[in-house]
């Protein structure tokens, strides 16, 4: 009997076989969820000069120390400040400048006093202001310039995915351009001549293809192109003739096909160029992987929905992820404690679809059907992958697992 594979035996095979995709230039607006190649470096001291936090009034702080409500300080306001204005009004003592959130601070001034510390601030005109609180301290309300970076710090490293926040940080350095990886083009394969179109009703034997919507979907949360999405039946010839259309992808993911069965047409058509292994793990036991002549990486998952699921999320995201040089390629995990009992497979570690109660701090399996790998309607209750190790028989209420969290 062949020895099964641990999942990192399998896992690092594939790793070691992936190669980093190249480089390009692409503006900002361009670049959400691209990994970056290069730094991002800032081009100017953010904030670029020193403004005020809050809408009140620039002072000298000299002018306001001690103000409160028994012994207000009345000044005499020389000039109205906006945001983005460049006025560096003069201030003599006992003057003030009405400012805005945002508009620099004349250099005269060192404290802001807010509007809400005054009497009568908010009025539209105003020649005098009483300050009825004084700031804590010179400073105060000062957005001092570099406060958050300075030209040339490094806002942002290589590795590091462009999401919403880090581009609206490369923007606020005075970047519009960044270097990022090419997206992976990854053709979805389902096989099976049991299988229609989601919408056509099933017939006897038949069932609706849910792997190739769900992979394309999967791999396009993994920052990936969908080059191709297609499906061929039991016969060996149609995986040599979608190969051949698939020639632009990097990587081409199968399902089904790949078992010990009389009919799997991966398996029966590409036992000579990857490797067909047996993985301790439940579900996604049988497993194929290896690199065709022309560089393209091929993946055969099992057939059963959850096994695509779980196969994906365990080997295919992963490399995926590292083909664009990502910093962090794997899920994070939240230790939680089982709030049910469940068995386990013997010797195989069990990726078990899983609810997760953050507050509470725990996990239970997401159906009644426990981790069924044909359960694919059932698997849209799944928040996480529970992950039992190999050698534990059953999980008990209290139990601390590792859990994967699928966003």
């Amino acid at each position: 009997m062949t020895a099964l594979l641990t999942v990192e035996q399998h896992r690092d095979r594939i790793l070691a076989a992936v190669a980093s995709l190249p480089s390009e230039r692409v503006a900002l607006a361009d670049a959400s969820g691209r990994t970056l190649t290069e730094s991002v470096l800032a081009a100017h001291d953010l904030p670029g000069f020193d403004n005020s936090s809050m809408d009140g009034f620039a002072v000298r702080f000299v002018d306001v120390e001690g103000a409160d409500a028994d012994r207000p300080v009345t000044l005499r306001v020389v000039v109205d400040l906006p945001a983005g204005t460049d006025d560096d009004p003069a201030l003599s003592p006992g003057e003030a400048a009405r400012i805005m959130t945002g508009a620099a601070v004349p250099a005269d001034a060192d404290a802001i006093v807010p509007f809400e510390d005054t009497a009568g601030g908010l009025a539209d005109s105003l020649d005098t202001v009483e300050v009825r609180r004084a700031p804590a301290a010179s400073g105060a309300f000062i957005r001092r310039r570099g406060g958050d970076t300075h030209a040339g710090d490094t806002v942002l490293s290589p590795g590091e995915r462009l999401g919403a926040f880090a581009l609206a940080a490369a923007a606020a350095a005075g970047v519009d351009a960044v270097s990022v990886a090419r997206r992976p083009r990854v053709a979805v394969i389902s096989t099976g001549s049991e299988l229609v179109a989601p919408g056509t009703a099933p017939g006897r034997g038949q069932t609706p293809d849910s792997n190739a919507t769900l992979l394309a979907a999967l791999v396009a949360a993994a920052d990936a192109d969908v080059e191709l999405v297609d499906r061929v039946g039991d016969d060996p010839a149609g995986i040599d003739a979608v190969l051949e259309r698939s020639r632009r992808a990097d990587v081409v993911v199968f399902t089904g096909g790949v078992s010990a069965g009389a009919y799997e047409p991966v398996r029966l058509a590409l036992s000579d160029r990857i490797a067909f292994d047996k993985v301790a793990m439940q579900p996604g036991k049988p497993q194929a992987f290896g690199v065709l002549d022309d560089g393209r990486l091929v993946f055969g998952l099992p057939g059963n929905p959850v096994s695509v699921a779980v196969s994906f999320e365990v080997f295919v995201r992963p490399a995926l992820l590292a083909m664009q040089g990502r910093a962090a390629i794997d899920r994070r995990l939240a230790r939680l404690t089982a709030s049910e009992s469940w068995t386990t497979p013997p010797g195989r570690r069990q990726y078990l679809p899983a609810a997760i109660d953050l507050a509470a701090g725990t996990v239970r399996p997401a159906t009644a059907g426990g981790s069924g790998s044909h359960l694919a309607a059932s698997l849209a209750r799944a928040e996480a992958f529970a992950i039992v190790p190999a050698e534990v028989s059953t999980v008990s209420v209290g139990d601390p697992l590792d859990v994967m969290l699928i966003p």
